[in-house]
């Protein structure tokens, strides 16, 4: 198959050209890495490729076939290096494979490579030392997004069709919007972290991918969610498959919009003009969308805080693991400004401090949960502004500890870390491009607990009724250049 043809498909319909025997996962894997090839040396978004890892999984397998990458945190290949974005983690090799990872070899989907994340997955934008700066496809000198931004500029760019990222803070979601993809960052319990983890920065992160069609989003996690035995957490599972969910009619829905973040960073004029788009189009489909009152429980300060205790503690178990394992100095040499800032920030969290932000973490999920009894979805942007340009968060942050990181990171993106906290699914859908740019513009939306269903119905809707996988960018691997 050529590379200008394989773009054009999706991962659903790739795997039905395999089944039909009109491609094989060979063929496909050859396109996706002259895809890489083509593109990559411009966006910096892929790491490492490797030859195929042992075919498309079982027969009949409901993604056979298709090529995909994981990122370089989050999943575990066995013998294959997970580095974390981080030179303290350098050359480590995973002795076996993660549960998640084992299910997307059971889906048939073909691992041949790994995409960059921020040190640490400690950053929405995706500029690690250890590799280089991930660039967006759209325009290369600005973010692709983070901590997932090397999935989401390979998928956006049309190396794979969907790939596998992680989500902590906005990880999955803010990527999604700066690359104008599709992103569903899914329940707390929703996909297992095992068996090295039960939980990670406190339970606020989870796993899930990015794609360019709902669907694929759909059809991924129907293959990779399911508790494992020992996890901590547990979403029920759904009636029916997601992948149905897409093409069901999601009602009339009562949607409540955020147009201001709590924070009370301020909404740029595109973004602003975007969400104004949404909701006309959402009220053009039936559904009842008015201002809501949404609170977090808490002040903003206090939120910040907690979350800076939560975030920092966690990191510094980390590091002292990794720098134990590999005998390694925690130093500058070994850690970025912000993430050694946020380790020694993270060494002075105490017990009862840390017991207090998981207090915190309680009364943001309740307050929320209220939210969710009077509106069926919430609407924001996804973020406030257009994709930054690189460097946007390296200016100051040598002088920041741990908690001025944390506040700047929230402040860049406030919208995306109270589902984190709450545990709830939220999804970013590309409905926006910015009319003197052509950047592409995210628009979120959040549910209650476990009801992801919701969520894939109503993106389905929006799919069929604005649809944006015509919209290619500037970098993209159809054209045989990478132009």
């Amino acid at each position: 198959m050529r590379v200008a043809e394989y773009v054009h498909h999706d991962a659903v319909g790739l795997a039905k050209l395999v089944a039909d025997g009109e491609v094989t996962a060979a063929e496909l894997r050859t396109a996706a890495l002259e895809a890489a090839r083509a593109v990559n040396p411009r966006i910096n978004a892929i790491v490492e490729t490797w030859p195929a890892d042992g075919g498309p999984g079982p027969a009949g397998a409901p993604l056979a076939g298709v090529p995909f990458l994981i990122k370089d945190i989050g999943a575990a290949m066995a013998g294959r290096r997970t580095e974390l974005g981080s030179r303290l983690a350098a050359g480590n090799v995973a002795r076996a494979d993660s549960a998640l990872m084992r299910r997307v070899r059971r889906a048939g989907l073909v691992t041949f490579g790994r995409t960059a994340t921020s040190e640490m997955a400690y950053s929405i934008t995706t500029e690690p030392v250890l590799y280089g700066a991930t660039r967006n496809p759209w325009d290369p000198e600005r973010s692709a997004g983070g901590s997932s931004g090397g999935a989401g500029a390979a998928v956006a760019a049309g190396v794979v069709p969907l790939a596998h990222g992680t989500d902590a803070a906005g990880s999955l979601r803010v990527p999604a919007a700066y690359n104008g993809l599709f992103g569903l960052k899914p329940t707390r319990g929703r996909v297992s972290l095992g068996p090295d983890f039960d939980e990670l920065f406190s339970g606020l992160a989870v796993a899930g991918g990015v794609s360019r069609t709902v669907r694929d989003s759909a059809a991924l996690l129907d293959q990779v969610s399911g508790p494992e035995p020992g996890d901590p957490y547990f979403a029920q599972q759904p009636s029916r498959p997601y992948a149905e969910e897409v093409t069901r009619d999601p009602g009339r829905l009562r949607i409540g919009v955020l147009a201001q973040a709590w924070g009370g960073r301020r909404t740029t004029a595109p973004v602003a003009d975007a969400l104004s788009r949404t909701v006309a189009l959402l009220e053009s489909l039936g559904h009842r969308v008015e201002e809501a009152e949404a609170g977090l429980g808490v002040g903003w300060e206090e939120y910040v805080l907690a979350n800076a205790r939560l975030f920092t503690a966690n990191l510094a178990a980390t590091v002292d693991e990794l720098a134990a394992a590999f005998g390694r100095p925690v130093d500058s040499s070994t850690l970025e400004p912000a993430t050694l800032a946020g380790y020694h920030y993270g060494q002075r969290v105490g017990g009862a401090q840390l017991v207090a932000a998981l207090a915190v973490r309680n009364r943001v999920s309740r307050s929320l949960a209220r939210s969710f009894g009077t509106y069926d979805i919430l609407l924001t942007p996804t973020v406030p502004e257009l994709p930054v340009p690189l460097g946007a968060y390296a200016e100051g942050a040598r002088t920041l500890d741990g908690l001025g990181w944390i506040g700047t990171v929230f402040d860049r993106a406030p919208f995306t870390m109270p589902f984190n906290m709450a545990g709830t699914p939220a999804m970013s859908v590309p409905l926006a491009a910015d009319a003197e740019t052509g950047l592409p513009i995210g628009m979120q939306f959040a549910a209650g607990h476990g009801l992801e269903s919701r969520l894939f119905r109503l993106a389905g809707q929006l799919e069929q009724a604005s649809p944006w996988s015509g919209r290619v960018p500037a970098i993209w691997a159809g054209d045989r250049t990478g132009r």
